[in-house]
């Protein structure tokens, strides 16, 4: 491929309004006014746009994504003005859902990657403290409308309750799920499965979605 086959092969496209995929692993957001995202998640943007960091959970913007365990956050950011936004997270597969007026969606607080200003938020924590130290479980309840990106390890998979799943490969689920948390059975005595903590949804519908990968293991 030469030069010019790769600039035209590779070209950003200038988004319109509202959230876009420049590829795969890359968002693109056409702002025009104000969008929250996850702070560092900025790789590049045109026109004018400034960045704020917030550090209060409570004034509605930042801390949603907090270890149980040790007490860090992976705070957001605002970014105001005109202008298109790339945003993107360790090489990680960008999903992006357009949710309508008074449409809800759980995700997990470190696969929020973005979501417009009209977007509502509560912060929430699922299971015991123990259940969280296995899987962070800290979680975001977005309501629309507006459109949310989310981020995730390879292509994610949406399974119907009543299912079983890996507090670390869980993603997201929707709103009128409620997950527990249960304790794995040792397989062996005196041995460990490695699988401690596990997410129970149940239910007559609903979804929740998976990725092929554990945050708290080894990237493949």
């Amino acid at each position: 491929m030469d030069l010019q086959a790769f600039i035209e092969a590779n070209d950003a496209v200038e988004s319109g309004d509202g959230f876009h995929k420049a590829n795969n692993r890359l968002l693109a957001i056409g702002v025009d006014g104000t969008v929250t995202l996850k702070a560092g998640a900025m790789i590049a943007y045109t026109g004018d746009l400034t960045f704020t960091g917030k550090s209060s959970a409570e004034g509605g913007i930042a801390g949603f994504v907090k270890s149980a365990v040790s007490n860090e956050d992976s705070p957001v950011m605002e970014a105001e003005g005109t202008g298109t936004l790339y945003a993107a997270e360790q090489s990680k597969k960008i999903q992006i859902l357009s949710l309508d007026e008074g449409e809800s969606i759980s995700v997990n607080g470190t696969d929020v990657l973005a979501f417009e200003d009209d977007v509502d938020y509560e912060i929430n924590t699922i299971g015991s403290l123990s259940g969280a130290a296995a899987g962070g479980l800290t979680n975001v309840y977005l309501t629309g409308p507006g459109d949310v990106a989310i981020s995730t390890h390879g292509d994610p998979l949406v399974m119907e309750p009543p299912v079983t799943t890996d507090p670390d490969a869980t993603v997201a689920w929707s709103a009128n799920l409620s997950p527990s948390i249960g304790t794995n059975k040792l397989i062996e005595i005196g041995q460990e499965s490695g699988e401690s903590f596990q997410m129970e949804f149940t239910g007559d519908n609903g979804f929740v979605v998976v990725q092929p990968h554990e945050e708290g293991g080894q990237m493949q």
